[in-house]
């Protein structure tokens, strides 16, 4: 059942609300839980509000009472339209509760069904468990071929439902047990939250590369896949879960930590400050709109240019476009107007008008920029077909000269850790150099941050070639994590694997 996105259109966070082509990478989904509070269903649908942006094709709840035991309500579409009626949440009872926003990373890209919405529920025999995801497993083909030949009936397309299936076949006693046992048999990046009748639990890969963090909730626990989810239900940030950790919270006992997984190098995704966290969001007590600022002080060093603007395309290039302007000396203004209301606006567009794409959502300032040499900056460049129309736009409006300053390295691999990333022949950087993608864009000029420059941006004096301390792998080609399926399939070849 395909989404409508007339129906729902997407919210401003949204970095693709930039981008009517989808020429951007797509996020991955978004967590929340909390165990100990009243009410628990209302503070996730407001954690769940404030991280929409990392998913916006559907979102879940799953609550457990005590007396009306575990609860379930899954939709298409957003979270103020789905749950923000109190008859929806006094469907969901009780002190505990976890949720999920989604993207579809895996299973049917670009679409999602009701059977795919997270958080997955099951009924194993020592009681029930809602679980929910947050990344991608690398190995999840290979999983479900040898699940389904012992038996296993799967319900949806997504690879979390694997670990569901993992679980139910395990030895140990208790849930928590089996899910160390069914997390130390997949690979990837995953951040998981899971709900039983007495205990929230929380768990981050062995290297970390999907976010998650702990928070206190008045007198009780709260997960969250960023800090920004906390500020809007009046949350207390404690702590990032650690790469590696499991963390078992109840509601008398606490936080309980566990370390399931052999040691290894922490490899958070470096695309997280770049793109996909809330710029409000702090991430390894970095803020992440600082680190945005201070990618656009090393663009201004690295790559300067003569112009008399600094513009952003908004929003996701706003902060670069800040630094930009500070460092350079070169004034920053509104150049490009992003129309906030365009996805109510036509109810049934017509063919023309769909076609008119990009300027549906964004505007030039003619009186601003007529006549003047611009600096466009924006986050990333993908396929490379909204600059393009954005470069018309501006020139359209009578910009003398367009330049563009892109505040992350080129895009040359795609990601198999839960961005949604075109093939690899549809990725500019993969296909051109630099200059051959200036003059394909039709700029001016065209410079990107170095992945050195990136680095020191987001807080390292220099990027580790031996061992980077993120995973960067969009834009190197070191895969950290070896992706077992894409490799099988021959999407990427073997020696692209874990840092070849």
């Amino acid at each position: 059942m395909p989404l409508d996105e007339h129906r729902f259109p997407r919210h401003p966070f949204d970095p693709r609300s930039d981008d009517a082509d989808g020429d951007k990478l797509r996020e991955e989904c978004g967590l929340f839980g909390c165990i100990g509070v009243g009410d628990a269903a209302t503070f996730v649908a407001l954690g769940l509000h404030a991280l929409q942006h990392r998913g916006q094709e559907a979102g879940g709840i799953v609550t457990y009472d005590p007396e009306a035991g575990f609860n379930s309500a899954r939709k298409l579409g957003y979270v103020r339209d789905n749950f923000t009626e109190r008859e929806t949440i006094e469907q969901l009872p009780g002190r505990a509760a976890i949720g999920h926003v989604r993207y579809s990373t895996s299973g049917a890209k670009g679409q999602t069904a009701i059977r795919d919405v997270q958080p997955l529920y099951a009924e194993f025999a020592m009681g029930g468990c809602a679980v929910a995801h947050n990344g991608n497993l690398t190995n999840a083909a290979a999983l479900r071929r040898a699940l389904t030949e012992r038996g296993s009936i799967f319900q949806s397309s997504s690879d979390t439902e694997c670990i569901v299936h993992l679980i139910a076949r395990g030895f140990q006693p208790n849930i928590p047990e089996r899910m160390k046992e069914a997390l130390r048999r997949v690979e990837g990046a995953f951040s998981v939250i899971a709900l039983t009748r007495t205990k929230l639990i929380g768990v981050r890969d062995p290297m970390g590369v999907r976010p998650l963090v702990l928070g206190r909730l008045g007198d009780g626990w709260a997960l969250a896949s960023e800090t920004c989810a906390f500020d809007i239900c009046g949350a207390e940030y404690v702590r990032e879960i650690e790469p590696g950790e499991m963390v078992i919270i109840t509601e008398e006992g606490g936080v309980e930590s566990s370390r399931p997984f052999e040691p290894a190098p922490s490899r958070f995704c470096i695309f997280e400050h770049v793109y996909f966290s809330r710029p409000d969001s702090v991430i390894g007590g970095r803020s992440v709109y600082e680190s945005r600022r201070r990618i656009g002080v090393e663009l201004a060093r690295e790559a300067p240019v003569e112009a008399d603007l600094v513009c952003p395309v908004p929003d996701s290039g706003t902060p670069a476009a800040i630094g930009f302007s500070q460092e350079s000396g070169i004034p920053y203004a509104m150049g490009i107007i992003r129309n906030q209301y365009m996805g109510r606006t036509f109810i049934e567009p017509s063919e023309q008008i769909r076609n008119m794409g990009v300027r549906l959502k964004l505007n030039p300032n003619r009186a601003l920029i007529r006549g003047k040499r611009v600096v466009l900056v924006d986050d990333s460049v993908v396929r490379g077909t909204t600059s393009i129309k954005i470069k018309d736009m501006m020139l359209d409006a009578g910009a003398k000269e367009v330049h563009f300053r892109i505040a992350s390295p080129p895009t040359s691999w795609p990601c198999f850790y839960g961005v949604d990333t075109p093939d690899r022949e549809k990725l500019l950087a993969a296909t051109m150099s630099e200059e051959e993608m200036r003059a394909h864009l039709g700029v001016d000029s065209l410079r990107f941050v170095t992945l050195d420059g990136l680095y020191r941006a987001v807080g390292e004096s220099e990027r580790d070639a031996a061992c980077p301390q993120y995973c960067d792998a969009c834009f190197s080609g070191e895969y950290p994590i070896p992706p077992s399926d894409q490799i099988a399939s021959g999407r990427i070849p073997a020696q692209r694997k874990a840092g070849a």
